[in-house]
């Protein structure tokens, strides 16, 4: 449960493919006003699926806004939840309904270095953040590092623009051999802050080797996308006992969407499996269970105890805990 955004129209007036797999679209409201924002932010997005349901998708902004249009980039799935399909299926001139740009992962000025690491689509929203800091450094001689990661030298969208804001002080990893976190660490001075975003499994390694070196938590600030799960997106069942209530979960939709839609009442918040907000109770697994989220630890991961209902989904059934009655 959470207050409605408030939406606007906007138009799609140009389409341009960054990669074979990432589409940018640049969308302007109605109005011809595209309010600004920090480094980090997003859009909100409502998409119709091949199957008639409206999603929404939460999509980094990409670069310096002009205030006429915004711009982001979408990286096609051929086996998620249907939302990247249904952004590729949209053509010039099209409309859809967008909020304005929210913000969970802001950039922090105050810090004495700075390390940004993203993995494939992830770097949508480290794209503006390493344009500001390349000006900020530029003036206060702060040191900046970045670490992006590709599957192939094709998926390395926007490197050209990181090379020209950082130079040399972009490192491009290809291929899946393991990044040296741990090395890229040691190197930022103490007090120095981590910006990352990209897959769940990316995401958690970076975690490791940051516990490891013993830093503060709150000076590693991470993004994450849900689809980026071990097992193909599939439908499958819920129990609610308290509720009496069996619910399958399409391919193209949500535990959490389902579970609401369904009138199981469940505190949310950021949708990105990141707050912890929406976690619930696993009574029972038949089958396994897909961890998408970054905020359950790996003990509770693996006794598969909780799932956090808004990224998370599962094979087979399974039997969940609520804290709220349909009828309450």
């Amino acid at each position: 449960m959470k207050s409605d955004l408030q939406w606007m129209q906007a138009q799609v007036v140009a389409l341009r493919d960054v990669t074979p797999t990432v589409r940018e679209f640049e969308l302007c409201p109605d109005g011809g006003f595209a309010s600004g924002y920090d480094a980090g932010a997003h859009l909100q997005v409502q998409v119709m699926t091949a199957q008639g349901r409206v999603q929404t998708r939460s999509y980094s902004l990409v670069g310096e806004g002009d205030g006429s249009c915004w711009r982001i980039a979408v990286k096609r799935l051929d086996d998620g939840r249907g939302g990247s399909l249904a952004m590729w299926r949209l053509a010039e001139g099209d409309r859809l309904q967008v909020s304005a740009p929210q913000n969970h992962f802001a950039l922090d000025l105050s810090a004495p270095g700075y390390l940004l690491v993203a993995g494939g689509i992830g770097i949508t929203p480290l794209v503006l953040m390493a344009q500001r800091l390349a000006a900020h450094a530029k003036r206060t001689g702060v040191p900046v590092k970045m670490l992006y990661g590709a599957r192939n030298a094709e998926e390395f969208g926007y490197l050209p623009h990181l090379r020209e804001a950082l130079g040399d002080r972009v490192v491009a990893h290809e291929g899946s051999a393991p990044i040296d976190f741990e090395a890229a660490i040691a190197e930022l001075p103490a007090g120095g802050q981590l910006y990352t975003c990209g897959p769940v499994p990316m995401l958690e390694a970076v975690k490791r080797a940051w516990h490891a070196a013993g830093r503060p938590l709150a000076d590693l600030r991470f993004e994450t996308f849900g689809s980026s799960g071990r097992l193909a997106t599939q439908p499958f069942t819920v129990r609610i006992p308290r509720h009496d209530l069996a619910i399958t979960v399409p391919a193209d939709c949500t535990l959490l969407d389902a579970l609401e839609a369904a009138g199981v009442q469940t505190l949310w918040d950021c949708k990105r499996g990141e707050c912890g907000l929406c976690a619930m109770d696993v009574l029972a697994v038949d089958g396994e269970v897909d961890h998408r989220d970054v905020f359950l630890s790996e003990h509770e991961k693996q006794a598969t105890t909780r799932i956090c209902a808004c990224v998370s989904r599962a094979v087979g059934t399974l039997t969940l805990d609520s804290a709220y009655r349909a009828d309450s």
